[in-house]
């Protein structure tokens, strides 16, 4: 089963989506938009044209373990897709992922708009990674 992990952003969401067997990462993209019901309608879209089983939808918790106006945002967005799209959707802990993606392209000597227009799907790969390897 194919596995998608949403890294859900205000004007940009992260997708990062596995291999058939739900091992590894491999296509990951952006999405643009601002609307949540028409993000809703893109990532549902996406997953029905790519076979996916599941939603891994990033849900950021403050450090401390808190929820915040973020983590608010992307339970709205799960029941979106769960209720209007019918997707099996869980929420998991995605506290430093765009830091580490930041980090992670910085290294690597992307910056600037390149880095704008890929740090969301990274860290939607950093989401998929850290699920896929909860799963062993």
């Amino acid at each position: 089963m194919r596995i998608m992990a949403v890294d859900y952003g205000d004007a940009r969401t992260g997708i990062a989506v596995s291999d058939e067997m739900g091992v590894l990462a491999g296509e990951a993209f952006i999405i643009t938009e601002w609307s949540p019901e028409r993000a809703a309608e893109k990532i549902a879209d996406a997953a029905q044209s790519r076979r996916v089983g599941q939603i891994v939808l990033g849900y950021p918790k403050n450090m401390d373990g808190t929820l915040g106006p973020r983590a608010e945002k992307s339970e709205a967005l799960a029941a979106l897709l769960r209720e209007q799209h019918g997707l099996d959707v869980v929420l998991w802990d995605e506290r430093r992922t765009t830091v580490d993606a930041h980090r992670i392209l910085s290294e690597a000597g992307v910056s600037g708009k390149k880095r704008k227009d890929t740090v969301d799907a990274v860290a939607a790969t950093l989401i998929l990674e850290g699920y896929l390897n909860s799963r062993r």
